[in-house]
């Protein structure tokens, strides 16, 4: 349908947006529960619309939020809430109340800031620029890395990862295999190395 006509219907006939919400949650908890059956371990949750980006917190809270906790209630695995490379921070607590583990975080918020409202409640996924990386040198892959792990990784609850939810083809070979290099070199826990760094 695409993201124009959804918010329209969200907007201008909620009827007709329950109703289709209806028939979308069932088709995903079927699917995400054929995919735990068949061995997955967990299960991504994409929901766009619910990021600050893209919608308001209420309308948020009225629609994607009810939805959110029904289809994941039915799921049998975990869940990770991903916005897609959307903003999260603003509806981050209504996100922990809708039973999902994780929750993917945009570039543009800190790392810090998202670690904070998360802690104890949601493992945080994220936020690395995967348009950014189609040019980043080895050193500049390992800094961003680090920065990273230093932010987000200390306590545990972090998922190092891209912002978007999918690599860029774009990306060369070279970036990703640095990316797990820095990853080895930095994000082995304890992470107590950012006391040395000063």
């Amino acid at each position: 349908m695409g993201f124009d006509r959804y918010i329209d219907l969200m907007y201008e006939q909620p009827d007709l947006f329950d109703r289709l919400m209806q028939m979308n949650e069932k088709f995903c908890i079927d699917w995400a529960n054929a995919q735990l059956a068949a061995g997955a371990t967990a299960i991504c949750y994409f929901d766009p619309i619910a990021s600050s980006t893209v919608s308001t917190r209420e309308m948020y809270h009225k629609t994607g939020f009810e939805t959110a906790k029904r289809t994941l209630s039915q799921i049998q695995g975990p869940t990770a809430t991903h916005m897609a490379s959307g903003l999260c921070l603003p509806v981050i607590d209504l996100i922990a109340r809708t039973g999902t583990a994780a929750i993917a975080t945009s570039v543009m918020e800190d790392l810090t800031d998202v670690k904070e409202v998360c802690l104890g409640k949601l493992t945080v996924i994220g936020n690395l620029n995967g348009i950014a990386m189609r040019r980043w040198t080895p050193a500049e892959t390992e800094n961003i890395v680090r920065e990273a792990i230093a932010k987000a990784g200390p306590g545990g609850g972090f998922i190092l990862s891209d912002n978007h939810g999918e690599i860029p083809w774009q990306v060369p070979d070279e970036v990703l295999l640095n990316i797990s290099e820095a990853v080895y070199k930095w994000g082995v826990y304890p992470i107590n190395w950012r006391q040395e760094l000063g």
